[in-house]
């Protein structure tokens, strides 16, 4: 007869995500990631050049029952490659001489009918102002995390850009600042980071660009 011995680092079964969260791996993935490269960007307190907009909790996720991983372990924890590989990093080398604020801007391109540059501000009035989501995330690294998010669904920001009938994706490009980003200047990875999304995957009701921590 075999005996298995769990891991100390394995989560038990009572904890799995129900079939239903993951049923769409590619959802699932989009999710996670998404929630990853935000978990860095929102590493600090400030909410990058829209703290003078008021927010509030979105009651659909409130995060009832959930407990909250305290805000020490949140902005010391991750994966944040343009300021180091290693966990730790992003919250020592993002601190010394990056500034992300003032005069961050965000360009719109491509096959949409609002093209342009606007101040993040400016996009968050445009999107209604930020509001407050709890969001309970596990990374594939076996490590997980509930987070207090402040920010705006993806899909205002999509309906702001007015995409054409024949647009069928939406490509994220980051910055690229290797004077003052230790990891860009080191070619850890191609930069600056690119992601996509299919339109449907960025209009879904998950999907949340994050300016920050509230609480």
């Amino acid at each position: 007869m075999q005996i298995r011995v769990p891991k100390s680092w394995e989560l038990p079964e009572r904890a799995v995500t129900p079939e239903g969260a993951y049923r769409s791996r590619r959802a699932f993935l989009r999710d996670l990631s998404l929630l990853g490269a935000a978990a860095g960007a929102g590493a600090v307190r400030a909410r990058a050049d829209a703290t003078s907009l008021s927010d509030r909790l979105n009651p659909l996720y409130r995060g009832e029952g959930l407990k909250v991983t305290p805000y020490p372990y949140i902005v010391s924890y991750n994966n944040f490659y343009e300021f180091g590989t290693d966990k730790s990093d992003p919250k020592e080398n993002a601190n010394k001489t990056w500034k992300p604020e003032p005069g961050w801007t965000v360009e719109i391109a491509g096959l949409a009918a609002n093209r342009g540059k606007w101040g993040v501000e400016d996009i968050v009035a445009k999107a209604g102002g930020l509001e407050q989501r709890v969001y309970r995330f596990r990374c594939v690294e076996a490590w997980s995390m509930v987070i207090p998010w402040d920010g705006f669904p993806l899909a205002k920001l999509v309906a702001f850009a007015q995409p054409h009938p024949e647009a069928k994706y939406l490509k994220f490009t980051s910055f690229f600042d290797p004077k003052d980003a230790v990891g860009q200047a080191d070619e850890n990875l191609p930069y600056p980071y690119i992601e996509g999304l299919t339109l449907p995957e960025a209009t879904n009701e998950l999907a949340f660009i994050a300016t920050g921590l509230y609480g």
